[in-house]
């Protein structure tokens, strides 16, 4: 079925096309300056698809609050890439430990890896997020990336030492995490301001409970393959890494087949001088975060709180691996998180409805206060863990599921990939902090707890700020 989304299915052409003055840049009518390109085009297509629907937000709702076509395939896109984040948690830093030498330090060399790679996304991010707003753009680069990601999550495979294997890894994660910046800003092009919480935390949702699907079929193969198939371990682990790749491809396509760009900046045609113009876009764009108070606060908030989610994400399971927990028990466990973490993160956007986005975001804030404290002081043994993962499950998808869609409500829409830009600068150089706080505290004490206390200073200031922060989407 071919969906119309602001652009003619034949020729890609344009539906609308955005200015960029100060009345499009404005968040709180959810106008992005748009108008109709032709009659013509605008005729050909019929009710809520219409051009000028779409230009004010009036996004095609399914009856009975259904998800509509165009959601659920930007939503599936979270069921592929999630696969290999759960991996990347459970797998992956297991295997990449028992490729080191017997006294090397996998929470060290882990989190070093990972600060790496946050590193280069934080500076790649802001000049392709502003080159990604020119029309066609975005599903350009979003497909560059994602390739990258998938191609060297497949590669794996193929180092044989530690060193290596981290390197390949660093490259594939600069691709998921890559795809993901262009992703999130796909989501103002799919549904409304009203729906934004609730596509996003389906996606979050059905990204953790689909991704546990391949993830089942590695584990069942790395632990029953030497018996069943005669593979070794390592060969099973392995063959782990191309079966995770082809899942996350294989959901992607119908994101790739379906995605229409409604905001943009500037036409195919003006796409040289948007090029140019890139850096003073930048700019002028940072100049204009700076004057909206309630923005900037949020991203300040933002950069210390998911400092906290990220870095408990990355590092459990390399954390739980150092503390001597059984390798079985860490990966059942985040089995377990996965599982939690979908009807909670569904719940977190039903929650957001009716309590509000911004509140319930506090509310996952002081939760992780918790966990990080039972982490700091309780975790010695499996059950611990246990328990840590559970409740990880219960706050992980929600806070970030709310935060993407927060965010999207009170930027600029003809300018999203520019300001997701800056976003993912804010998360992923949070990520640096929280990884290199851990892997240097880890480095000179020996002892990783002491790393993990730290995540505490960085959740209560952001905590201040979201209490001084004013919601923009509260109307008066």
């Amino acid at each position: 079925m071919t969906d119309h989304f602001g652009a003619d299915a034949a020729n890609d052409t344009p539906a609308s096309v955005t200015t960029t003055g100060d009345a499009a840049d404005s968040p709180a009518t959810g106008a992005t300056g748009t108008t109709a390109d032709t009659a013509n085009h605008a005729g050909a297509i019929k009710g809520q698809d219409a051009p000028e629907a779409l230009a004010r937000g009036k996004f095609p709702t399914p009856p009975r609050g259904r998800l509509s076509s165009r959601e659920k395939k930007w939503i599936v896109y979270d069921v592929g890439n999630s696969a290999f984040v759960l991996l990347s948690t459970a797998v992956i830093p297991i295997y990449a430990k028992s490729l080191m030498p017997a006294d090397g330090n996998i929470v060290s060399a882990w989190g070093y890896a990972q600060t790496i790679a946050s590193l280069v996304i934080a500076l790649l991010m802001p000049l392709l997020g502003s080159i990604a707003d020119v029309q066609g753009m975005k599903i350009k680069f979003f497909l560059g990336f994602f390739g990258t990601g998938a191609v060297m999550c497949a590669a794996l495979a193929l180092p044989l030492t530690w060193l290596p294997f981290l390197i390949v890894y660093v490259l594939a994660t600069i691709g998921l995490n890559g795809s993901l910046t262009f992703y999130d800003s796909m989501l103002i092009d799919t549904t409304s301001n009203e729906r934004m919480d609730k596509v996003s935390s389906h996606g979050y949702g059905w990204g953790y409970v689909g991704s546990t699907i391949p993830f089942i079929a590695c584990i069942a193969l790395i632990f029953g393959g030497p018996a069943l198939a005669g593979w070794s371990t390592v060969a099973c682990t392995r063959a782990s890494f191309v079966i995770t790749a082809v899942w996350w491809a294989a959901f992607t396509i119908p994101l790739l087949t379906s995605y229409r760009q409604v905001h943009y900046r500037a036409t195919r045609e003006h796409t040289r001088e948007a090029v140019r113009g890139t850096f003073t876009e930048l700019a002028g764009t940072l100049r204009k975060l700076v004057r909206n108070k309630p923005l900037w606060m949020f991203m300040v908030a933002f950069f210390f709180y998911i400092d906290a989610v990220n870095t408990v994400i990355s590092m459990s399971t390399s954390y739980g691996t150092q503390l001597g927990i059984d390798s079985t028990q860490l990966v059942v466990a985040l089995l377990v998180t996965q599982f939690v973490a979908f009807p909670c993160a569904i719940l977190y956007g039903r929650l957001a409805g009716r309590f509000g986005c911004k509140p319930m975001i506090m509310a996952a804030v002081v939760a992780y206060m918790g966990i990080v404290f039972f982490a700091t002081f309780f975790l010695k043994t499996a059950v611990e863990f246990w328990i840590l993962a559970i409740l990880v499950g219960m706050f992980q998808g929600g806070i970030q599921a709310l935060s993407r869609s927060y965010y999207g409500k009170i930027i600029p829409k003809d300018h999203a990939n520019e300001y997701y830009g800056l976003y993912d600068i804010f998360g992923k150089t949070a990520s640096i902090l929280g990884t290199f706080l851990v892997a240097t505290t880890t480095t000179l004490t020996g002892n990783a707890s002491l790393g993990v206390l730290s995540i505490a200073i960085l959740l209560v200031v952001a905590l201040v700020f979201l209490t001084l922060q004013k919601d923009p989407t509260k109307t008066a």
